[in-house]
């Protein structure tokens, strides 16, 4: 039993400095990025999944610029064995709904070619914060899904068993194949990228797929085709400046110190 593995991965901006312009739209143009952090923990399960079962094969997916091949680079150095890069400028602007029909019909590609045996999601992006992309995927494509995996338990070519975190504790859960899953970061801790890996992302070759070859309209993807939009980005309040308590001695500080909370009732 050999499994086809699926990582889906994304390129954020790697700082949280991110400015706003005139419209109230993010100033990401020219802002460093990096793969998103949650995805990495994606990542090693991917990885980690394709070494207990010989034979198997990790791939990972991403939407994005020619930039964003970048994150497919770092995905291969940590273990994975290739990347897909869904891209063009019809993909510019989408939001969780627009992305999950890309990856979904990136998957209906790739499942054709070989049948997909499970695909695995980051809890959610840092930037973004939806958390949904990766149940909507499956909506998509009519396959079984489960979020907030903290371990994989058992799979074979039929099934995956999965413990999913819940706020009262941990479901065991069943999934047929094939199947999306986003992990959270309690399902293990991502290796650093190897050496052997760093070079072989090097001369990683990825094949690049424009909306036409998944056979969808640039109306359907992108801004064109998201279901929410930005209307308005706006940076968070300055925060005020600090109030310094004086005194001779520690204990008259201290003294001052419970009369401003007294005062202000915190205390």
């Amino acid at each position: 039993m050999a499994l086809n593995i699926i990582v889906c991965v994304k390129s954020i901006p790697s700082t949280v400095n991110v400015g706003v312009d005139a419209s109230g739209q993010p100033k990401i143009a020219g802002v460093p990025t990096a793969m998103n952090p949650f995805d990495e923990f994606a990542v090693e399960a991917a990885v980690r999944l394709k070494e207990s079962v010989p034979g198997s094969t990790a791939t990972a997916l991403t939407v994005g610029s020619d930039a964003a091949a970048e994150v497919l680079r770092e995905a291969i150095a940590r273990g994975v064995d290739g990347g897909v890069l869904v891209t063009g400028a019809e993909f510019e602007g989408g939001d969780s709904y627009a992305t999950s029909l890309a990856l979904s019909s990136a998957l209906k590609k790739l499942h054709a070619d070989k049948p997909v045996s499970i695909v695995i999601f980051g809890k959610n992006t840092s930037d973004a914060a939806a958390g949904v992309v990766g149940t909507q995927t499956a909506a998509w494509l009519d396959w079984a899904s489960v979020s907030a995996i903290k371990k994989i338990e058992a799979i074979d070519e039929k099934s995956v068993t999965v413990l999913r975190m819940m706020e009262d504790g941990v479901d065991t859960v069943k999934l047929q194949l094939p199947a999306c899953i986003s992990t959270i970061k309690e399902i293990n801790e991502p290796r650093l990228p190897s050496l052997k890996g760093k070079m072989a992302s090097k001369k990683a070759v990825f094949p690049k797929w424009t909306a036409a070859d998944l056979g969808l309209q640039a109306g359907q993807v992108g801004a064109a085709g998201a279901g929410s939009a930005v209307i308005k980005a706006s940076l968070p309040p300055a925060r005020p400046a600090g109030l310094k308590v004086d005194g001779a001695t520690a204990a008259e500080k201290a003294a001052k110190l419970v009369d401003i909370l007294v005062d202000r009732k915190l205390i």
